[in-house]
C-alpha cells in the first residue's frame, strides 16, 4: 500500500537485509500461497506506476505482505535493484530486455513477439532472472496521425505512409524527438525498412512532449513519433499507423522475477500470467489515459481494473 512506501534511491543498499523478500523475510511462503514478504519495483513514468500498483493489489489479495518500492528511475537502476535482490519483481519490456539489459542491437531483435520474449526468456535465465508470459500490449515506438489526417490521406499503414513520402513529401511531414530520428531502431530503421527516404526539411525535431500537442493541430507536421500505449493518443484523437512490415521492435511488457523468490512462491507465476492475459494494447492505453489524461490515482486505477477482471476479490 501506499502508506508502507519508502524511497529506494537515495540509499536502495539498505534494503537488501529487508526485501531477501520471499526467502529470508517470509513468513511461510512457499506452498500456501501468500503469506511471505514480496518487494516490488518499477520505473518512474506513469505507465510503469500504474503497473506497479497492479502487481502490489495483486499480491495483497493473495496474502502477501508487499513492500512498495516502485517508482526507480530508469531501467538501469530497477534493474540492479532486481539483480541484487533489493526488489523481487517489477514489469520490463521485451525490447528492453533485448536492446538495453541484453545489450543486443535492435536491428537483430526477432520480429515476432513470441520468439523475442522467448529469446530474451532463454538468455536472462542465466542471470538468474525469470520472464513470465509477456501480455499482448506493446508500448514500442509507432507514428500517428490526428483522424482527419489518417482521412484525408488514407494512411492506414506505414507500406501507406511511404507511398505518400515518396509522392507528396510535404503531406507526409513528421514531427519527432532527436533521439527517434537518430537510433537504427527508430527513424532510419522505418525509412530503410519501408524503401523511402523522407526529405530533412519535412521532418521537425521537437521534444517529445511537444510532438503529442502539435500532431492534432497538424502544425508543422501530419505525422508525429509516439509511444503504442500512451494515453494522450486516445486523448489528442490520434490514430497509431499500423506498422504491416513489423519493422519496430516490440516492447511487450512481461513480469520479471528473481528465480530464487519465485522458486519459494510459485503461485506468484500464476498471478502475474493471468493478468498479463488481459492486458492488451487497447486495455492498457485506455488505462493510462485515466491517469494521463483524467489525472486519477494509478492506485485506483489499478484497483478498478483488478476488480474488473476478476483478478482481485
Amino acid at each position: 500500500m501506499r502508506g508502507m512506501k519508502t524511497r529506494t534511491i537515495p540509499a536502495i543498499g539498505l534494503l537488501t537485509c529487508m526485501s531477501l523478500a520471499i526467502t529470508a523475510c517470509g513468513d511461510g511462503g512457499g506452498d500456501g500461497g501468500g503469506g511471505g514478504t514480496v518487494t516490488v519495483g518499477s520505473k518512474e513514468f506513469n505507465e510503469q506506476l500504474l503497473l506497479g500498483q497492479i502487481a502490489i493489489l495483486a499480491l495483497e489479495d493473495a496474502g502477501y505482505n508487499v513492500r512498495d518500492e516502485t517508482e526507480i528511475r530508469g531501467t538501469s537502476t530497477v534493474r540492479n535493484a532486481l539483480e541484487s535482490g533489493d526488489i523481487d519483481l517489477y514489469w520490463e519490456y521485451t525490447g528492453t530486455g533485448w536492446n538495453e539489459i541484453l545489450g543486443h542491437e535492435a536491428a537483430e531483435a526477432p520480429r515476432s513477439p513470441e520468439e523475442l520474449a522467448q529469446a530474451v526468456r532463454e538468455e536472462d535465465a542465466g542471470n538468474g532472472i525469470v520472464w513470465l508470459e509477456p501480455a499482448d500490449a506493446s508500448n514500442g515506438y509507432a507514428i500517428a496521425a490526428h483522424q482527419d489526417t489518417v482521412a484525408e490521406f488514407g494512411v492506414e499503414t506505414l507500406s501507406d505512409y511511404a507511398e505518400l513520402a515518396g509522392s507528396n513529401p510535404d503531406d507526409a511531414s513528421l514531427c519527432a524527438a532527436a533521439e527517434f530520428l537518430d537510433r537504427p531502431d527508430g527513424w532510419p530503421g522505418i525509412e530503410e525498412g519501408y524503401g523511402f527516404d523522407l526529405p530533412q526539411s519535412e521532418e521537425e525535431e521537437m521534444e517529445l512532449e511537444v510532438v503529442y500537442a502539435r500532431v492534432p493541430e497538424r502544425d508543422p507536421c501530419n505525422f508525429g513519433e509516439v509511444f503504442e500505449t500512451d494515453g494522450r493518443i486516445q486523448g489528442n484523437d490520434l490514430v497509431v499507423i499500423e506498422d504491416d512490415q513489423e519493422v519496430f521492435v516490440k516492447y511487450n511488457i512481461a513480469m520479471t522475477v528473481r528465480e530464487e523468490a519465485l522458486d519459494e512462491n510459485p503461485e506468484i507465476e500464476e498471478i502475474f500470467n493471468e493478468i498479463a492475459a488481459v492486458l492488451d494494447t487497447e486495455t492498457l492505453t485506455a488505462l493510462n489515459v485515466q491517469v494521463d489524461v483524467d489525472n486519477e490515482d494509478p492506485e485506483d486505477v489499478a484497483r478498478a481494473f483488478l476488480e474488473e477482471n476478476d483478478l482481485i476479490g
